[in-house]
């Protein structure tokens, strides 16, 4: 009876081991699959549909090296972003939704979106031209940002996708739109290079005098969106000044050097390594909603304004454009209230931004660089964010 109890104890023994093996095994192909699991384009037919007697859909375009991005013409926005990491697996590098339907009711408005008529924003909603004082929605606090509430956002672009590679947006925004003045026409060019770069061209011009201060406002993670936070990239900043704000995050029109700040990103530093100093500047942003100075005038030349990498994928991406600034936002003010591509929600400081510009506030600021738009003129910025992997 002891030698049977005894073999049948050893026998269960060995069956709960080998379930245990089997379990492990299972748990670890599991883990495989997930790991060798690319990201992947939102489907066309989810951008399909008609919002304010207008089409919207879904442009993909492609390269020589199977890069993708989608761009919808709702917002003239950058939906999907498909770069490979270190190890040639393609990840979706920037945050969004999955079809046009929650792009209009998300409670952030801007994810991918082209902005204006102007980035960033404009204190008390208020500018004045020639004497003449224009009043615009205050639809952040008491300032008026991103160009309204609907803004460029929020409209269907007409669009025309010129070749594999590039897709052409034009929009009329109309003398009196969100309280501008003048009729401006507007034109956005994305193309997507064969040196894996998504190069955004802007043109504009008016029948009067107003401002513009137009940008792209993509959400990045590039350890791919579902990673997780993006405190541990590395990021780098070409700029020796900042521009300080008040608590509505209005500049005070005076810039500040970095050195010796939690803003010195001059070197290559850990996005949040120093977020939790002691800093009034990081208290009123909740961490990082800044402009950076790169320079004091808008450059003929396209130059290098920022480098961002990813810590686990080593995905690289290089801001480069001829505009004088370029506002770093890490984040902050996410609240995980929405659904986004892949299942993942919109959580705290899970993506960043980069947003080339003029700085915030210019026309009310004589000491900024100029955002003022003459009848005759043209408008024209270029920015390119260009991705490589080490």
């Amino acid at each position: 009876m002891k030698i049977q109890l005894k073999t049948s104890w050893l026998y269960a023994a060995c069956l709960l081991a080998l379930g245990a093996c089997t379990n492990s095994t299972n748990q670890n192909k599991t883990t495989d699959m997930t790991d060798s699991t690319e990201a992947a384009i939102p489907a066309k037919e989810s951008f399909q549909s008609t919002i304010d007697g207008k089409k919207t859909d879904l442009f993909i375009l492609k390269n020589k090296n199977n890069v993708q991005a989608a761009i919808t013409n709702y917002g003239g926005r950058l939906v999907s972003l498909l770069i490979p990491d270190k190890n040639g697996k393609f990840l979706d590098v920037v945050a969004g939704f999955d079809n046009v339907d929650d792009y209009t009711k998300g409670a952030d408005t801007y994810f991918g979106a082209t902005i204006g008529r102007f980035g960033n924003r404009i204190a008390k909603g208020k500018f004045s031209i020639d004497g003449t004082e224009y009043t615009l929605a205050t639809n952040n606090g008491a300032n008026h940002l991103h160009g309204g509430p609907k803004g460029f956002s929020r409209v269907i672009w007409d669009a025309k996708q010129t070749a594999d590679n590039q897709l052409e947006l034009n929009y009329l925004s109309k003398d009196g739109e969100e309280g501008y003045p003048g009729n401006l026409t507007v034109k956005v060019t994305y193309t997507l290079t064969d040196d894996n770069e998504v190069k955004i061209d802007y043109l504009a011009t008016t029948d009067k005098k107003t401002v513009v201060n137009l940008t792209n406002h993509s959400f990045f993670n590039l350890n791919g969106i579902a990673s997780g936070s993006i405190n541990e990239h590395l990021l780098q900043i070409n700029a020796e000044e900042f521009t300080p704000v008040d608590s509505t995050l209005i500049p005070t029109g005076k810039n500040e050097k970095v050195e010796g700040t939690p803003f010195d990103f001059r070197k290559a530093t850990a996005i949040g390594s120093r977020i939790d100093a002691d800093h009034i500047q990081l208290k009123y942003g909740n961490g990082y909603d800044h402009n950076f100075v790169h320079a004091n005038k808008k450059s003929a030349n396209l130059e290098t304004l920022a480098i961002a990498t990813g810590d686990k994928s080593g995905i690289v991406m290089e801001v480069l454009s001829n505009e004088p600034g370029v506002q770093f936002y890490g984040g902050n003010f996410l609240e995980g209230v929405n659904i986004l591509k892949q299942g993942v929600k919109d959580e705290f400081r899970t993506s960043f931004c980069l947003e080339t510009q003029h700085f915030p506030d210019s026309p009310n600021q004589p000491s900024f660089p100029s955002t003022l738009l003459n009848p005759g003129d043209t408008y024209k910025t270029t920015t390119i964010y260009k991705f490589t992997a080490k």
